[in-house]
């Protein structure tokens, strides 16, 4: 299973990708983008999750409401959306839940959805 510190180490992998830590939470952004953050629930969206993570979750960019639906369907355990996040393209994710191969796959494909194309074609090429 995957753990914060496989998170940070794939986010800062990626070409241009820096951390943001604000005291609470940590957020990585290519350039001025955040692809991906430390969500930290609230009370009452704990509440609607019929098992939340016990700390934060991670929120991730997706290149559409579609890709948000795949990444539902395909690991309903790992991937979930609190109420707004739907109809936003972003996902939150399980991390503790998820394998490291998901997780990789699912920051890749955020930082995708932020990069610029500077960045974006030569990592897509290489």
């Amino acid at each position: 299973m995957a753990t914060w510190d496989d998170v940070r180490r794939i986010a800062l992998d990626l070409p241009g990708a820096t951390e943001h830590d604000s005291g609470s939470t940590r957020a990585w952004r290519v350039g001025s983008k955040a692809f991906a953050w430390e969500r930290v629930l609230r009370r009452g969206e704990r509440a609607g999750l019929t098992d939340p993570p016990d700390g934060p979750a991670l929120g991730l960019r997706t290149a559409d409401v579609e890709a948000v639906d795949g990444l539902l369907a395909a690991r309903p355990g790992v991937f979930f959306v609190t109420a707004g996040y739907g109809v936003h393209p972003m996902v939150l994710v399980h991390v503790e839940r998820a394998g490291f191969e998901d997780l990789d796959e699912a920051l890749t494909e955020a930082w995708l959805a932020r990069a610029p194309r500077r960045l974006r074609e030569p990592f897509l090429q290489g």
